[in-house]
C-alpha cells in the first residue's frame, strides 16, 4: 500500500480515538468501567473476527506467534484498556487527552531501547513540535486542575501500548497485524471479564439499566473505535513502523477537542489553533512526509 494512503489512514484513525475519549467519558459514568471496557473489547473482537472471515485471513498462528499475540493482549488490550478506563473514570478528559498525546515521545524512545531504531534529526524535531503544540492546545488551554491518581493510570495506559506497538513491529515480520489484532482483543476480552467479576461483582446488571442512547454510543466505541481504529493501526504500525505510526498520536487529543467544542459547547481560543498549527508541522517532519518531499524536489533540481 502507498505510504500515503498509510498516512491517510492514520489521521482516520486518530479521529475516531479522539472521539472515542468524551465517548468513554459518559459510558464509564454509567457501566462500572472494568465490565465496560470487558464486553467492549470482546465485542470488538468478535468484529474484528468477523471482519477477517469475510476477507478470508484466518489461520492458526505458530506456536511463536502465539508468544507474540499473548504479550501483546496483555499490554495493548489488558493492561491499556483497564488503566485507560479507571483513569479516565477520576481524572478529567483534557488532562486525559494531554497524556495520551506523550505516546509518539514515548514510542520514540522505546523504539531507540527495543528495536534499535533511531529516529532522524527530522523525526525528532517532529516529535518535539508535536509535544510542544499538545502542550500549548491542551495543557495551557485545558482546565488547571492538579495531577491525580488518575492522571497516573493514564499514563501507564499509555505506556503500556507503546510497549505493545514494540510487539506489534515484531510480530508483522511473520503475522498479519490485523490477524494478530483479532487474536489479542479476544485474549484480552476474556482476561478483563474475569477481573470484571472479581473486581466490580454483578456490575454486568448495569447494561439493564441503559438507555439507547448508551447503547448507541457503545456499539459506536467497540465497532468504530476500538475493533475497526485498532485493525487499521495496527495494520500501519506493521508497514510504516511503530515511530512514524505513533507521530500521528499527536492528533488524537486535538480531535478530542474539535469535537468536544462541537458536541459539548466547548470553547476553543488562540492557543488551540496555535497547537494545531505545532501539531501539523509535527506530524509532517515525524512522519518523514516532510523530509521525503524535500529530498525529491532536490532530485528534480539535479536532473534539470
Amino acid at each position: 500500500m502507498k505510504e500515503w494512503k498509510i498516512y491517510a489512514m492514520l489521521v482516520f484513525v486518530m479521529f475516531v480515538w479522539g472521539a472515542n475519549l468524551p465517548i468513554l467519558k459518559y459510558l464509564v459514568t454509567v457501566v462500572p468501567p472494568v465490565t465496560l471496557t470487558a464486553f467492549r473489547v470482546l465485542s470488538a473482537g468478535l468484529v474484528v473476527l468477523l471482519i477477517l472471515w469475510r476477507m478470508k485471513l484466518l489461520r492458526k498462528p505458530t506456536k511463536q506467534e502465539w508468544k507474540y499475540i499473548l504479550l501483546g493482549a496483555l499490554t495493548n488490550v489488558v493492561l491499556h484498556h483497564y488503566f485507560l478506563n479507571i483513569g479516565l473514570s477520576i481524572t478529567s478528559g483534557t488532562h486525559g487527552g494531554l497524556i495520551l498525546g506523550t505516546g509518539p515521545m514515548l514510542t520514540a524512545i522505546s523504539a531507540a531501547l527495543i528495536l534499535k531504531y533511531f529516529p532522524t534529526k527530522f523525526q525528532w524535531l517532529g516529535l518535539v513540535c508535536g509535544f510542544a503544540g499538545l502542550s500549548v492546545s491542551i495543557l495551557v488551554g485545558g482546565d488547571t486542575g492538579g495531577a491525580n491518581i488518575g492522571d497516573f493510570f493514564v499514563f501507564l495506559a499509555i505506556l503500556a501500548q507503546v510497549l505493545s506497538y514494540m510487539v506489534i513491529s515484531k510480530a508483522a515480520k511473520t503475522l498479519d497485524p490485523r490477524l494478530l489484532t483479532a487474536y489479542m482483543l479476544l485474549v484480552g476480552a476474556f482476561a478483563l471479564i474475569v477481573i470484571s467479576f472479581i473486581q466490580e461483582p454483578g456490575g454486568f446488571v448495569a447494561f439493564t439499566e441503559t438507555t439507547p442512547l448508551f447503547w448507541g454510543l457503545f456499539l459506536a466505541s467497540a465497532i468504530v473505535c476500538t475493533a475497526v481504529g485498532h485493525l487499521m493501526y495496527n495494520y500501519a504500525v506493521g508497514k510504516a513502523g511503530a515511530t512514524k505510526s505513533a507521530i500521528f498520536m499527536n492528533l488524537n487529543p486535538l480531535f478530542s477537542l474539535m469535537l468536544s467544542a462541537i458536541f459539548l459547547g466547548e470553547i476553543l481560543n488562540v492557543r488551540h489553533f496555535l497547537g494545531l498549527f505545532l501539531i501539523i508541522i509535527g506530524v509532517l517532519l515525524g512522519s518523514g512526509a516532510a523530509e521525503d518531499l524535500w529530498k525529491k524536489r532536490q532530485e528534480k533540481r539535479a536532473t534539470s
